[in-house]
């Protein structure tokens, strides 16, 4: 029945039709505090080829906006609304995770998704987000030109855990690593000036199931080995618990106190995680039940030491108030280059950056295939890790450096952020059936 009607409404195009198209962008995943401004980049540009791209909606809720066909017309804002993404942490038009599943698997989904495109008349997709996300676009890409339906599909990076391959960096862990340094380098100072007559301990957790590059981050607030973070605990380094005691005592002998980097994917050399809650989340992965105070409880119970801590959460991923102002730059720049190579015809690519040379830091844009990114990690090298497995090495800090330079500070109002007020008005609906995710 659904199909019957969607054909009722639709209006045929020929295959050598040149008229403008329109757009769905859609954002997935756990937000950054920059993923807004690739969405600038895709709206701002494409507002520009109005002769190409007709119009950009938006899923409301990521891609699960195409499948109840449920959009924003965001040709509703204005440009100053639009403008202010950039200074907007959060995901405008709302995110999600879900994740489609195989071709094979659930062929439905994909199947409406091409259903909702082609009556919307949409010819291109952006989807901004992670490993999983880069998976959807590439197998989008495949299905809809099997169903006769050819959409142009580019993959637009972000995730705040650095991990995708190819790409030099992701956009949005620049701003997660400057907020982890920035709070690592000041917590230490307030837990040095107590530590003689109160807390020596003090443990930071971030984000990071598998890569440890955030906790990586923390280790900028120190260059001496009297400096905090004296110890960063990867997901890449098989946890010793009676190594890990060792050197928080000597640091406490040392320097009177021992500031922790912890990532939340710390592990076992088995592969537990410290901190697995046993369940997992709607991706499939394990969730993580907080690993700051398990690591607490064993300084407490083995060493007696006072000791503070705190979950860094989604404080550190939204934290727009000091984003970098690379990573702001980049998070734009990826948007504006997958609409860009779009209109040059390209499709199942994403834009990745290419790192130049580290002093003076320099980078350039170019594309990918997505069948080089989709569901690959990209763990944080050895080479990046101090020979104990505590810290950052000089060739680490070289990387990580220039990813948390500049300040790139919102406008503020009565001593707040000022934010992004979009109306998200709705697309009208044409297909008009029910679809449940």
């Amino acid at each position: 029945m659904r199909g019957i009607l969607f054909r009722l409404k639709t209006t045929h195009r020929e295959p050598n039709d040149m008229s403008a198209r329109n757009a769905f962008y859609a954002q997935s995943g756990g937000v950054t505090a920059v993923i807004n401004a690739s969405a600038c980049g895709v709206i701002e540009t494409a507002r520009k080829h109005r002769n190409k791209i007709a119009n950009v909606y938006a899923g409301r809720n990521g891609i699960i906006g195409a499948l109840t066909e449920d959009m924003i017309d965001t040709n509703k804002e204005s440009a100053s609304a639009i403008a202010a993404l950039m200074h907007t942490p959060g995901g405008a038009f709302g995110s999600a995770r879900y994740k489609l599943k195989g071709i094979e698997e659930n062929r439905a989904e994909y199947e409406r998704l091409i259903e909702v495109f082609r009556a919307h008349d949409i010819g291109y997709f952006f989807y901004n987000g992670g490993n999983d996300s880069m998976d959807t676009a590439h197998k989008v890409s495949q299905i809809s030109k099997t169903m006769g339906y050819p959409v142009s599909c580019l993959g637009i990076p972000k995730t705040v855990d650095n991990d995708l391959p190819v790409t030099d960096n992701c956009p949005g862990f620049g701003s997660v690593a400057k907020y982890v340094a920035v709070s690592t380098q000041e917590a230490a100072m307030d837990v040095l000036s107590m530590a003689k007559t109160s807390t020596k301990v003090f443990i930071l957790e971030v984000m990071g199931r598998h890569a440890g590059w955030i906790a990586a981050a923390g280790g900028l607030a120190g260059k001496n080995p009297e400096d905090a973070p004296h110890i960063i605990l990867f997901p890449e380094i098989p946890f010793r618990k009676r190594e890990f005691l060792k050197r928080v005592r000597d640091c406490v002998s040392k320097y009177d106190y021992c500031v922790i980097v912890v990532s939340e994917g710390a592990a076992y050399a088995n592969g537990k995680f410290l901190a697995e809650a046993g369940t997992r989340d709607a991706f499939g992965h394990a969730q993580l039940g907080g690993v700051a105070p398990v690591i607490a409880s064993m300084v407490r119970e083995n060493l007696g030491y006072k000791f503070h801590y705190a979950i860094a959460d989604y404080l550190q991923r939204s934290a727009r108030h000091i984003a970098s102002d690379v990573d702001v730059k980049q998070a734009y720049a990826v948007g504006k280059a997958a609409v860009q190579y779009a209109l040059q015809g390209k499709t199942a690519v994403m834009p990745v950056i290419k790192r130049i040379s580290d002093k003076p830091y320099r980078w350039k844009i170019e594309s990918a295939p997505l069948g080089r990114i989709a569901n690959k990690e990209k763990m944080l090298p050895r080479r990046y890790i101090t020979k104990d497995g505590f810290g950052i090495t000089e060739a680490g800090r070289r990387y990580l450096e220039p990813l948390i330079k500049g300040e790139n500070y919102p406008p503020y109002i009565n001593g707040l952020p000022k934010v992004a007020k979009l109306k998200n008005k709705p697309v009208k609906p044409i297909i008009g059936s029910k679809f449940v995710v």
